[in-house]
């Protein structure tokens, strides 16, 4: 236990400056809230009516999980490359049947228009 016990007080710190934090804002911070305060902001512009309804088109989330799959799946050609002569001939093998892989879902995305910005 003895162990744990630095861990543990770090994480009470932790807690205890969060909710410190937004106690402290809550009792110290202005109070006057207007119309302006409550509206969405968009960058400085007036909301669209789009941002004003919450709904973003399903073709956004859909490019930003494909994005996020590839990425991690690129993430994994990074150890490979370092230990590239430790692997020998195998480690060879496994990644081209791992970058086979990566080319087969890109090509079913490409092919069914995923990539395609509308």
């Amino acid at each position: 236990m003895e162990l744990y016990a630095p861990v543990l007080v770090l994480a009470a710190l932790a807690a205890l400056f969060a909710v410190g934090s937004v106690a402290m804002s809550t009792l110290v911070g202005p109070g006057r809230y207007n119309r302006a305060k409550y509206d969405s902001y968009e960058c400085g512009i007036e909301p669209t009516p789009q941002a004003l309804s919450g709904r973003f088109p399903v073709k956004y989330y859909i490019t930003a999980m494909l994005f996020i799959v590839f990425d991690i799946e690129i993430i994994f050609l990074y150890p490979w490359a370092v230990y590239f002569d430790a692997m020998s001939w195998f480690g060879l093998a496994e990644m081209v049947v791992f970058i086979g892989t990566v080319f087969v879902a890109y090509a079913y995305v490409w092919r069914r228009g995923g990539l395609d910005w509308d």
